[in-house]
Parts: C-alpha cells; sequence; structure tokens
C-alpha cells in the first residue's frame, strides 16, 4: 500500500519551502542534504551511519550469520558487537556535530556589545556553520546599531555639556562676581565688628565662583578647543593634582593627527579614570601617558591605589567603553604592574603624518 504524498511549495521570505504529509525527513537546502560550503549536513551524517549499520546487519543475517532459537552465545556476542559499534558511531558523529554548537553557545553567553572581540568560527555540518554565521552577522549588526546609537547620545550629550556650562559661566558666574561686589561694598560701609563676617561671605563666594568656574571647565574642555589635546591632558593632570594625590603627564613625539571627535574621547576617557582615581582609588600617585602607537596612539592612566577589586562596573567605566565604541578604539582595564589600576585606551587613527 503506497504512502500518499502531499507536496505543496510556497514562498515565504524569498525561500522555497516543501511540506510534505505522511514523510518523516525531508532533505535540506536543495536536495542534496549539503549546504552552500559543501559540508555534509548533521542529518545526512547520522542518517548515513544508521543506514550503513543496518545493511550490513541485513546482510549479515541473510548471509553466513544466523539467529537460532534459543540463540546460542555466539550468536548473541555477534548481535551486542554490532550494536555497540553502531551506537559508538552515532555517539562520535553526534559529538563531533554538536561540538560547534556548544562552541556558538559559549561564546553568545560571553558576547558584550562594549567588548568586541573575535566572531566564532563557522565550522561543522552545514546547518551549523549557516547558523553561526548568521550569528556572526547578527552580532555585527547590533554593534553597528550601538555604536551609531552611543554616538547619538554622546553627541547629544556633549552639546547639554556646553549648554550647562555656557549657562554657568554666563549666568551663575556673573551673579556670583556681582555678588562679591556687593560684598566689598558692604564691608567698606559696615561697623568693624562686622567686616569680619562680610569677609567671611566673601570668601564663601569667592569659593563658589572658582567652583563653577572649575565644573565649567570640565564640562567643556574649552582648552581642548582651543589649544588641543597635549595642552588640555596637561591642563587635566595639573586640575587633579592636590592634597593627597599627584598626576605626573607624558605626551610622546611624534603623535599622528586625529579626529576632533577621537581626540574629545581621549580627553574624557582620561578625565574619567582621574575622577575615578581621586575619589575611589585612595592613590598617592598617578600618570597619564600618551604616545604613538601603530596605526594610532595609545592613553594609559596608571594609580598606585587600591585596584579594580570585585565589585562590578559601574556607569563612568560604562560611559568610557560606549565612547571607545564610538571612535572604534579598544579600552582595556587591568591590574599595574605593581599595584593599583591601569586603563589603556588604544584609538585608530587617519592617515597622515606626525604633528
Amino acid at each position: 500500500m503506497g504512502v500518499v504524498t502531499d507536496i505543496r511549495h510556497r514562498r515565504t521570505g524569498g525561500r522555497l519551502e516543501t511540506a510534505r504529509s505522511g514523510a518523516t525527513a525531508v532533505p535540506d537546502g536543495d536536495g542534496t542534504g549539503r549546504g552552500g560550503s559543501g559540508t555534509l549536513s548533521l542529518f545526512w551524517r547520522i542518517f548515513s551511519l544508521n543506514a550503513t549499520g543496518l545493511v550490513v546487519a541485513t546482510a549479515l543475517l541473510l548471509g553466513p550469520v544466523t539467529v537460532s532459537t534459543p540463540v546460542l552465545p555466539g550468536e548473541a556476542l555477534v548481535v551486542l558487537a554490532g550494536l555497540a559499534v553502531l551506537l559508538t558511531g552515532n555517539a562520535v558523529v553526534l559529538r563531533v556535530g554538536l561540538a560547534p554548537l556548544k562552541r556558538l553557545g559559549r561564546a553568545m553567553a560571553t558576547a558584550d556589545l562594549l567588548r568586541p572581540g573575535a566572531p566564532a568560527v563557522a565550522a561543522g555540518p552545514a546547518e551549523t556553520a549557516e547558523l553561526i554565521t548568521t550569528y556572526n552577522t547578527m552580532l555585527d549588526r547590533l554593534r553597528s546599531e550601538r555604536a551609531a546609537g552611543a554616538a547619538r547620545a554622546l553627541h547629544a550629550q556633549e552639546r547639554e555639556r556646553h549648554r550647562v556650562a555656557r549657562e554657568l559661566h554666563d549666568e551663575v558666574g556673573q551673579t556670583l562676581t556681582a555678588v562679591l561686589l556687593q560684598l566689598k561694598r558692604v564691608a567698606d560701609l559696615v561697623p568693624g565688628e562686622l567686616r569680619e563676617e562680610v569677609g567671611q561671605a566673601q570668601e564663601a563666594t569667592r569659593a563658589g565662583l572658582d567652583e563653577v568656574r572649575r565644573i565649567a571647565r570640565r564640562l567643556r574642555p574649552g582648552v581642548l578647543e582651543e589649544l588641543g589635546l597635549v595642552s588640555a591632558l596637561r591642563s587635566l593632570a595639573t586640575e587633579f593634582t592636590g592634597p593627597g594625590l599627584t598626576v605626573r603627564h607624558e605626551v610622546t613625539a611624534g603623535l599622528p593627527p586625529l579626529t576632533a571627535e577621537a581626540e574629545l574621547v581621549v580627553y574624557r576617557v582620561a578625565q574619567e579614570a582621574l575622577t575615578n582615581t581621586a575619589r575611589h582609588a585612595a592613590a598617592g600617585h598617578a600618570e597619564v601617558r600618551l604616545r604613538p602607537v601603530p596605526g594610532g596612539v595609545e592613553l594609559l592612566v596608571r594609580d598606585d591605589g587600591s585596584g579594580l577589586g570585585a565589585a562590578p562596573e559601574g556607569a563612568g567605566i560604562r560611559g568610557m567603553r560606549e565612547r571607545a565604541l564610538l571612535t572604534g578604539a579598544t579600552l582595556t582595564l587591568q591590574p599595574a604592574p605593581e599595584r593599583g589600576t591601569d586603563v589603556r585606551l588604544r584609538v585608530p587613527a587617519p592617515s597622515g603624518g606626525p604633528r
């Protein structure tokens, strides 16, 4: 009695699908069991092994090997040996065929859009290699979309920083300057016993004005726009040098030219790294180095503080990684050779001579 087969063809998403009712297996792709890479699929590997084992067993049973009733010890040994060979072959095929999927699972579990790494190796049976290739393509697309989104967010953030810095300088700064002038006029008119209190108010107002100006400089690094990256890093090191922390800077000659966007990324990463050092590292010394490397420049911010520890990465480090992703740079955080933390940023540079 024949098996009635209903074959229906339909196109879905540019792909031809074949549905069979009453069939147990359908060859993939073009019906040859091979993918685009020419590798035998996992289905056909297992099917071929099982078919070979069954054909050999049938030939032996129809030929020299027979099974008696009751089963003789020699016959039972032959049957068990054939079963063991068949099971071993299936186990080997499955182990080899599924190994790329295990590697893909590990790659998916450790994937991080902020830490680009080597793509998963597209190997194994045809369907497995196709799956790994699709995953790599999807990961590249997600990283590109993440980079584009980070670029828009960081550009908006910089515009907002400039706006706030301008308002602090123009509005709050001028208001505090006017207050200082009024306090000076009051100090000349009040009786002697009140001048000390007015003087304290002047000092507090002057300190507030200096703090506002310092915050405005951090929000909008005018020295970077006016004097360049080298002067901006020198100014940054001087700004963070204070009681309990000494920051040394070193810039190697022959730096390749960087885009304005890349210079801003280098400056912001150095600023965030020094901020973390001053707030959390309990360090006594820090250094900022900028040197040329093959294909770009490398920024190193090193301190002798308490190190990274087991604490999870905070918003500051994630922000540095997003900025690095924006320019195609590589950011690594690792323990310093002796103690403390090394923050390294490698930024690719466009072709051009040294400046």
